[in-house]
């Protein structure tokens, strides 16, 4: 029996491990439709994602290549990246962030919804 539960959880641990990691490293696009509304451009180069982000809301675990972020209104945001601290940033219309990949979750911790424009930059395609 022992040699049956061994097999077992060799067997199924390395699909755990895949589907949990599937689980906190997702398309933002796909764990959050109702944040990130539409793709305005995607070519082999960059993603462009119009969001808009209500009070109170919660982004999950997703991921991003390098990005840069432009507002187009104020709010707060409480960004968390995977294995640091909650940041809470005052975010101000006219505002442009670059932030390097990274898998991270984000809370609107405002009153006021959050319009942001999101451009993934996507890596070269190697030759």
């Amino acid at each position: 029996m022992k040699t049956i539960k061994k097999n077992l959880i060799s067997l199924f641990m390395p699909i755990f491990l895949i589907l949990s990691v599937s689980m906190y490293a997702q398309d933002p696009i796909k764990v959050a439709p109702n944040v990130y509304k539409k793709v305005l451009l995607d070519n082999d180069r960059v993603r462009v994602i119009q969001l808009e982000f209500a009070p109170g809301e919660t982004i999950p675990w997703h991921s991003h290549p390098d990005h840069t972020i432009y507002a187009l209104s104020d709010g707060k945001i409480e960004i968390t990246d995977k294995g640091k601290a909650p940041v809470t940033i005052d975010i101000k219309a006219g505002d442009a962030l670059y932030i390097p990949a990274v898998t991270h979750m984000a809370k609107n911790l405002g009153n006021t919804t959050v319009n942001l424009v999101v451009t993934e930059i996507k890596p070269r395609p190697k030759k």
